[in-house]
């Protein structure tokens, strides 16, 4: 098994964690997470923490309105911020400045965005400021950093005297590549829109909407997708920013359509979002591994222990309850160890599975939020469905990791007392 992991496995797992355009999507969206984070917690509490008297109480005062403006203006600009960020991401891994870089995408992005009109004058939709804009913000930001490297990096800009402050200097060098996008991205608006054609956003939503929906948007799909990211994690890689980074822009359009039917008071219509991934699916981290380290706590308690586990189980089980693994993944280790591979890919099946029926079945509500992946459950379900029934699933989850882990931990335990007594 280990000889076919490193072997055939690690080298194209290793390309695509190292590949250039991957690390810019991930970095670019991830650089909007803030907003997202805060613009959740406005919302949540717009709505009175789902206790309807609040929640009456702040609209009537008209409190929930300003909230709603602020998560508008920080929910609802992740497309614009990542169109920035992958850009930037990308053209700095070329070692060029990737600041200018991504103010031109990000002028791009506006530019190929269709404005509406009122008696105010021209805007832009907030829906595509928001997730549904991803996919723009993806090709325009991959495309816009390249073509900017490859401007700088082959010398084809206006060069100032030594004597020119630097930032002046800068801003100069970026008007060529600059004025090769704008006008660029120009003329196929121009060309779209001559031609009464979709627009920029609804090609790119078909186009790489469509083979991502039919991967992320069903059981069966993301099954395939948890096994994926756990078996990354196995041969020491971030599954999660491989997998699942490559699924975020589908997920997070998913969330933003549900944050806005829930704004607008209609049925939410998507179970696969970031927060139920990162809250529901991956509690404790990659593989379920809230269950691994309350298992070893558990065996760590007994007198006759051993000391690995009594060592290990401080510095596991508190960053295993805000899904920080990484001290789990090579403390015990879960890498390349054989002993904790079932559990390691079967915990998180199982707690997609468990979740997916009790929402599809209405047991408990989507998610509409996103509170962040560091949240600990309890906290991180009520937060992303106002609903308490959220929380008691994640309890479910939890129970049901830890005995799906014993029987393995206690294994490694053994394990644990055997190396003890040979060093003795």
């Amino acid at each position: 098994m280990n000889k076919f992991l490193n072997e055939k496995l690690m080298p194209v797992a290793s390309k695509m964690a190292s590949n250039k355009f991957l690390i810019a999507i991930r970095d670019g969206i991830t650089l909007a997470m803030p907003l997202l984070i805060i613009g959740s917690l406005l919302m949540v509490i717009a709505t009175g923490f789902a206790i309807p008297p609040l929640e009456k109480w702040l609209g009537d005062m008209g409190i929930a309105t300003y909230l709603w403006k602020g998560s508008d203006s920080s929910f609802g600009l992740i497309g614009l911020v990542a169109s920035f960020g992958i850009a930037y991401s990308l053209t700095k891994q070329y070692n060029v400045d990737g600041v200018p870089s991504g103010i031109v995408s990000l002028s791009t992005f506006i530019l190929v965005t269709p404005f509406v009109t009122g008696e105010a004058g021209n805007g832009m939709p907030t829906t595509y400021m928001a997730a549904q804009g991803l996919f723009v913000a993806i090709v325009l930001g991959l495309i816009n950093g390249w073509v900017y490297q490859w401007f700088i990096n082959h010398n084809i800009q206006i060069k100032m005297p030594d004597s020119v402050p630097p930032a002046v200097s800068k801003s100069f060098s970026a008007i060529l590549p600059g004025a090769t996008l704008i006008v660029g991205w120009l003329i196929v608006y121009g060309v779209l829109d001559a031609f009464k054609l979709p627009n920029l956003h609804m090609i790119a939503k078909t186009v790489l909407g469509t083979p991502l929906g039919l991967l992320g948007n069903n059981i069966i799909g993301v099954v395939i997708l948890v096994m994926c990211c756990s078996g990354l994690w196995f041969v020491g890689l971030h599954g999660g920013n491989i997998v699942n980074k490559i699924m975020e822009p589908i997920w997070l359009t998913n969330l933003g359509e549900n944050a806005e039917a829930f704004k607008a008071g209609e049925n939410l219509q998507h179970i696969f979002t970031t927060p139920f991934v990162d809250n529901f699916v991956y509690i404790g981290g990659a593989g379920a591994t809230i269950g691994l380290v309350l298992a070893l706590a558990w065996m760590a308690r007994r007198k006759n222990a051993s000391k690995q586990a009594k060592t290990l189980t401080p510095i596991t089980v508190v960053p295993g309850l805000f899904n920080i693994n990484e001290p789990t993944m090579f403390g015990i280790p879960v890498v390349l160890n054989i002993l904790l591979l079932i559990p390691f890919v079967v915990a998180p099946v199982v707690n997609l599975i468990i979740s997916y029926l009790s929402m599809a079945s209405g047991l408990v509500p989507l998610t509409y939020t996103a509170p962040g992946w560091t949240t600990p459950p309890v906290i991180s379900g009520f937060l992303a469905t106002g609903s308490i029934r959220a929380s008691i699933l994640q309890i479910i989850l939890v129970v049901a990791d830890i005995l799906l882990y014993l029987p393995f931990v206690a294994a490694v335990e053994k394990r644990f007392k055997a190396d003890e007594e040979q060093a003795k």
